[in-house]
């Protein structure tokens, strides 16, 4: 039996639910152990796919003061002794960990217990808790790090590419958090994009969705508004061009996709690592990147006249779909 681990945010669910898909194929219903804190519940509480799931009170330990840090690090050494009683009940011999603090109590356990640890690492910089655990790993994956395994996107998010010539239709998507920094620009695209005949989606992020709305609202302008959704496939199938933060899960649907982008990354990321994410892309003439401080509605107007068919076939042949398979295949022969 195997354990998925980890979580938080909407990056590192996706990579469990794409893992989580692959061994269903297979005939095998993982364990789910994340948090009660973050997003996790959201996801996989009603989830077929596990065979369990469970949901513990951890929270992050960065960020977080002396005293703060004392009782998140508690907190976790508790529930994974916790894990280790989950492991023993399910005959579990394999631990999948796909970052955030969610995985934290059960990655330890896998130490403790002398279970094989296999790591997933989505972003370009290393996280502070994948960091800790790579020496204990059967396996480290990672998009970034050579050997370099594919990212695990859904099969869904390549089954909806198309070549996108005209723009008639853009996205705005401030990751699974919201942003408000994209929030606030795309309403001040809105009335020139009204008046170029182009539609706009807008995903606001819970916080901020009431206040975007009302904006909206006041400019008279219909718009496909919601607060958060994690299936996004068709909303991407739907558009032309996007404005995202660049978190590895959504930048890598968007590839998938073929969505021209311009990517905004999140400035407080640790180690900047939604920045250097997208950095390559970049490079290669791939996509757009601007910092939060640097956005320009004159500058953007003109991304909008440009031809992406030429992007779009490109980005088809930068990521293979085949890393789920890949990672599972490593996952159930070692």
């Amino acid at each position: 039996m195997i354990v998925i681990t980890g979580g938080g945010t909407g990056g590192h669910l996706s990579i469990a639910k794409s893992l989580k898909e692959e061994l269903n194929t297979r005939g095998i219903k993982p364990i789910f152990i994340g948090s009660a804190n973050g997003q996790d519940r959201l996801w996989f509480q009603n989830d077929d796919g596990f065979e369990e799931k469970y949901f513990f009170d951890v929270r992050g330990v960065t960020n977080k003061k002396y005293l703060g840090k004392i009782i998140s690090l508690l907190k976790i050494l508790y529930f994974s002794f916790k894990c280790l009683f989950i492991f023993r009940k399910h005959k579990i011999k394999k631990i999948v960990c796909v970052g955030g603090y969610s995985a934290a109590a059960a990655s330890l356990a896998s130490i403790l217990g002398f279970k094989k640890l296999y790591i997933h690492e989505q972003n370009s910089k290393v996280g502070s808790l994948n960091k800790l655990l790579k020496p204990f790993a059967k396996e480290f994956f990672s998009s970034y790090i050579t050997p370099s395994t594919p990212y695990p996107v859904a099969q869904k998010y390549f089954d909806i590419y198309r070549v996108r010539k005209n723009i008639k239709r853009v996205i705005f998507l401030g990751g699974s958090q919201g942003a408000k920094s994209i929030n606030d620009f795309a309403i001040k695209l809105a009335p020139y994009l009204q008046l170029q005949d182009i539609d706009i989606i807008h995903q606001t992020g819970s916080r901020d969705f009431e206040r975007i709305k009302k904006e909206y609202e006041s400019l008279n302008i219909e718009v496909d508004i919601f607060a958060f959704s994690n299936e996004l496939e068709s909303k991407l199938q739907m558009s032309d061009f996007a404005v995202s933060r660049s978190g590895a899960g959504t930048m890598w649907e968007l590839v998938a996709s073929g969505v021209p982008t311009l990517f905004v990354p999140y400035p407080y990321a640790s180690a900047n690592h939604q920045y250097y994410n997208a950095l390559d892309l970049f490079e290669k003439n791939l996509v757009f990147l601007m910092k939060d401080n640097e956005l320009d509605v004159e500058v953007f107007k003109s991304y909008l006249k440009d031809d992406y068919i030429e992007i779009s076939e490109k980005l088809k042949g930068i990521l293979s779909n085949n890393g789920t398979k890949k990672i599972i295949d490593i996952i159930l022969e070692r």
